[in-house]
């Protein structure tokens, strides 16, 4: 396992170009390709065209600090994302008496429930029992959907997502440190140009309103209570096992009391939840960010510097990405993963007793199930140690 080493070389002695451009693209996917759900989250709850780009100033900056904080003083590639499974429940909430006062308080209470969470040893427990097998499964039904986008857009965008795929491929064959990086120019480039040269925003300067939370019975029912267990079950423990797949065993208490506390306090100003990222880990964790385990935090690090960055000109990035087709940015995040999905699926069918079960896992995961409002890749899990459990029943 990649423990923390006693006395860490300093961020000069562990830097690498190639975890810093993977964390930079890491920030530049995770925000592109979910912040349309943000958007959508925010204003179905009644949140005004402002207070949407300062909940997404906070959010990138919170998740931006806790990243470069938790890889820091970890030493481990930690990424951390904003609740795109919750932000989806949130959508389809609706708007609900007292308006997005009433969402915001709904957030605060969520957030200090995932603190609290950060105090109970039995998730940790729970989260190395995990097999193996059944991890890496659900981690590869995980990126499955995101693997096939860059050839799902070749039916919705062909001839951008064809230069994107040509792009990735000739780089790969003549400089492989750079593949994904000009993948993702020629996206964003595509991006741009397919936009149609949409108006920017008259406020691009960063700006922060402050929303004074309602705490209405109504909404911790409707949006708190099931936004902590979409958060817990879709995201933070999944992120969590992918790090463990790795050969990561971070302290998941204290980062989840630190992304909660984050949480409730940005809230005041109309952020969502933050969490461990599960898609984003891989691509930090993973040996494409660096063949040295050790140097992998680095990626952590820049992946939040980068979201950060993002945030101040959350109205100018939000005006750019939400004016093309979404699935350019997800089609560079599957090219992105592919080194990593194929990693997963080996490891998760290579043990032929654990075969069945891991199957089972990854094709739930895949499947996009969603029950209660919790989301596949725990359903996964639950299905494929469920699989275990009986097969290997004595």
């Amino acid at each position: 396992m990649h423990q923390p080493v006693a006395e860490p070389r300093s961020l000069a002695a562990d830097w690498s170009t190639q975890a810093a451009v993977m964390g930079l693209i890491v920030a530049i996917v995770g925000y592109g390709s979910s912040v349309a759900i943000v958007v959508q989250g925010l204003t179905s709850v009644g949140a005004t065209r402002e207070q949407v780009i300062s909940g997404l100033i906070l959010v990138s900056l919170a998740k931006g600090l806790v990243a470069v904080w938790a890889s820091w003083t970890t030493r481990m590639p930690i990424s951390i994302a904003w609740t795109t499974p919750g932000l989806a429940l949130v959508a389809t909430t609706g708007a609900m008496a007292g308006g997005f006062p009433a969402a915001v308080g709904a957030f605060i209470v969520a957030a200090l429930a995932i603190a609290v969470t950060g105090v109970w040893k039995p998730l940790g427990e729970l989260v190395a029992r995990i097999p193996k097998p059944i991890a890496n499964a659900m981690l590869a039904g995980v990126l499955f959907k995101f693997c096939l986008a860059p050839f799902v857009a070749l039916g919705q965008v062909p001839l951008t997502a064809l230069a994107v795929l040509v792009v990735f491929l000739v780089m790969t064959r003549v400089a492989k440190l750079y593949a994904v990086p000009v993948a993702v120019v020629v996206a964003l480039v595509a991006t741009a140009l397919t936009s149609g040269g949409a108006a920017m925003p008259a406020q691009v300067l960063p700006h922060v309103e402050f929303v004074a939370p309602v705490f209405a019975l109504d909404a911790l029912i409707s949006i708190a209570l099931p936004l902590y267990l979409v958060t817990m079950a879709s995201q933070n423990i999944p992120g969590i096992t992918v790090l463990h797949t790795f050969g990561y065993q971070p302290n998941a208490g204290k980062i989840l009391m630190a992304t909660g506390l984050a949480s409730a306090g940005t809230a005041l100003g109309g952020a969502p939840t933050i969490n461990f990222a599960a898609i984003t880990a891989a691509m930090c964790a993973g040996p494409d960010a660096h063949p040295d385990p050790a140097r992998r935090y680095i990626a952590g690090i820049m992946a939040g510097v980068g979201y950060m960055t993002l945030g101040l000109f959350s109205a100018i990035t939000v005006s750019v990405m939400l004016g093309s087709p979404p699935v350019l940015i997800l089609a560079v995040a599957g090219l992105a993963l592919l080194g990593s999905f194929g990693g997963a699926l080996n490891a998760a069918l290579g043990d032929e007793t654990m075969r069945l079960p891991a199957m089972a896992t990854l094709l739930t995961t895949a499947s996009g199930l969603s029950i209660f409002g919790v989301g596949s890749a725990f359903w996964g899990l639950v299905i494929g140690v469920a699989f275990a459990v009986v097969l290997r029943w004595r």
